[in-house]
This record gives structure tokens, sequence and C-alpha cells, in this order.
């Protein structure tokens, strides 16, 4: 497993704790995405997660409040 860049994630005042509960949440609904529709995915449901987040098609949404923790 590469690491990934996440420094463009991070930029935009995301906090760590956002981006790794985001990952976790998304992770879930793929698998089971994948579950539902009795699909075999090969890669791992947190990679292909981390993925969407850097390409952006998954936005991480924050309360104003813990923006600058």
């Amino acid at each position: 497993m590469l690491n990934k860049d996440l420094s463009n994630v991070l930029k935009g005042h995301t906090s760590r704790y956002s981006l790794v509960t985001a990952t976790a949440k998304r992770a879930r609904e793929i698998a089971e995405e994948a579950e539902s529709e009795k699909r075999i995915i090969t890669e791992k449901p947190v990679s292909l997660a981390i993925d969407e987040i850097i390409e952006g098609q998954y936005i991480i949404v924050e309360p104003e409040e813990i923006r600058n923790v």
C-alpha cells in the first residue's frame, strides 16, 4: 500500500479527526453497498474511500467550531 498525499485534503482546514471519521464512514458505505449488490471488491474499502476523498468525489463538511482545533 502506498501512502497517499493528504496535504490537499487537510489544507482546507479539515482536521485529521474529521478525515478519519469521514473515511471510516465512507468505507462502511462502500462495504455495505458491495454486500447488498453481492459484488466482490478486491481493494480494501478504506483505500477506495480515501481515493474518493482525495479526488473530491466525497466532500467532508465540518462544523465551524472544530475547524481550527
